[in-house]
């Protein structure tokens, strides 16, 4: 003879049955409340405990990386609104090129003051502050009507901001 499990109820809503379990903490969990992880099924009280021990950013940190990345991404774009004036349309064999190159240095000089630390918010403060950089060259440029200056800084701007924010969310280019 088979015995019969009592009826199990959502932690979370008490009213819907359910026989699904965190895999962590072996509550009981409906299906709008289960989040699936490639362990299995967790709650989202555990899935949050389990990304707090991946975001170690303190709060000082996210101003440091924005300052680092305003500075370094306005040299860049100084750099770039130079040279679009000497290589005008063969900026378009190099503008990649730098941009991409500007990602990276603004990604080691954030990790160096960061020490390493990181958060998702870090990351996407990262990607800000490189636009944020570029943005007096862009408003130069468009207070002077300087159109081909402008795309290409626009240009350099996504290309370095993608860069930065790819490099510190781990992904390799």
């Amino acid at each position: 003879m088979t015995e019969e499990q009592p009826t199990l109820y959502c932690a979370n809503h008490p009213t819907t049955p359910t026989s699904l379990r965190c895999n962590n903490c072996e509550k009981p969990i409906c299906p709008r409340c289960a989040v699936l992880t490639p362990i299995g099924y967790r709650c989202r009280e555990c899935l949050r405990e389990q990304q707090k021990k991946f975001d170690t950013a303190e709060w000082y940190d996210y101003i440091l990386a924005f300052i680092s990345g305003v500075v370094i991404s306005f040299i860049g774009s100084i750099l770039v609104n130079f040279l679009v004036q000497f290589l005008g349309f063969w900026i378009i064999l190099v503008f990649i090129a730098i941009g991409t190159f500007s990602g990276l240095v603004i990604t080691e000089a954030i990790r160096y003051v960061t020490r390493r630390r990181r958060s998702n918010r870090l990351f996407q403060i990262a990607a800000a502050s490189v636009i944020v950089g570029c943005l007096p060259i862009l408003f130069y440029n468009l207070a002077f009507f300087n159109l081909w200056s402008l795309i290409w800084t626009g240009a350099y701007a996504f290309t370095a901001a993608s860069a930065v924010y790819a490099r510190l969310r781990g992904l390799r280019m």
